[in-house]
């Protein structure tokens, strides 16, 4: 049976690098989904600031699983050559970092909008990331999210289908509960076959992010499946988004009060993970 393989957000516990690298040691976490380094996104960082992570992730023994890269987290409209360059260091930063996978998304829609009524400017922008990463070997794999085009697992199939082989699927189930899909069953199969690795989130409908296994993400029941067909091993990687999370709101795209309250984002992490190991044991 294939393996899932446990990956983290680990800027969800802290902005310190140097700390998240600690707590994933601690928690016996070889891999990391690298996107904030010290307060900073990753593609905001230089080649020097890169190559010292590379350095710590090193010394640490941890290894990169996917870059949590905010490419195509910008309006449709942007000119997206003006991102290219944000890509290319990105795409570089994966070949230091030895990681084959990255996180995209499939930009925001005007407000009030028809989404069909810019589909063709997404494939086109999404095109010539696809041709930009496929020149440094790397697969990108896109997350479904409030507000962009792929927001519903019929744009995400949509998309999956354009491209072939070529594009991929980071299915996280947790912002399909907070948009209105039900993720198990019948979604989950239909992009199964593109997925490339998790996010782990969970949710409930109303509005509220909740740690693994409290909400109606199905964690278990898709991941259990997934496994028990998939024909290499996988990642998964702990995102709990819970309320202590700056921006929280803004990413969910819903206010809430959340019945899960925690006094530090550090505590919040370690229950979020302590629950999704139950989960499985």
């Amino acid at each position: 049976m294939a393996k899932m393989i446990l990956s983290a957000f680990a800027d969800e516990y802290c902005d310190d690098f140097g700390g998240q690298l600690e707590f994933l040691n601690r928690e016996g976490i070889g891999f990391i989904e690298i996107r904030g380094v010290n307060g900073k996104n990753i593609s905001m960082l230089s080649e020097s600031e890169a190559m010292k992570c590379k350095k710590e992730l090193d010394q640490a023994g941890i290894k990169v699983s996917s870059m949590g890269s905010p490419l195509g987290k910008y309006p449709v409209l942007d000119d997206i050559n003006a991102h290219l360059e944000t890509a290319k260091k990105i795409f570089e930063f994966a070949n230091l970092f030895d990681a084959k996978l990255c996180r995209v998304f499939s930009f925001y829609m005007p407000e009030g909008k028809n989404p069909d009524d810019y589909k063709e400017r997404v494939y086109e922008n999404l095109e010539k990331l696809i041709s930009l990463s496929e020149q440094y070997g790397v697969s990108l794999c896109h997350e479904n999210e409030w507000g962009i085009y792929g927001q519903s697992p019929e744009k995400c199939l949509e998309l999956i289908n354009h491209f072939g082989g070529r594009f991929h699927t980071v299915f996280d189930m947790g912002n399909y509960v907070l948009d209105g899909y039900k993720p198990w069953k019948e979604n989950y199969e239909s992009l199964k076959h593109s997925i490339k690795y998790f996010h782990i989130k969970d949710a409930l409908a109303a509005g509220a992010i909740v740690p693994a296994g409290c909400g109606e993400a199905n964690i278990k029941e898709i991941l259990s499946d997934y496994q028990s067909t998939a024909k290499e091993d996988f990642f998964v990687s702990i995102e709990p988004h819970l309320q202590t999370f700056s921006g929280l709101n803004q990413l969910a795209g819903k206010d809430f009060d959340n019945p899960y309250k925690f006094e530090t984002k550090e505590k919040a992490f370690e229950e979020d993970l302590r629950l999704f190991r139950a989960l499985f044991n």
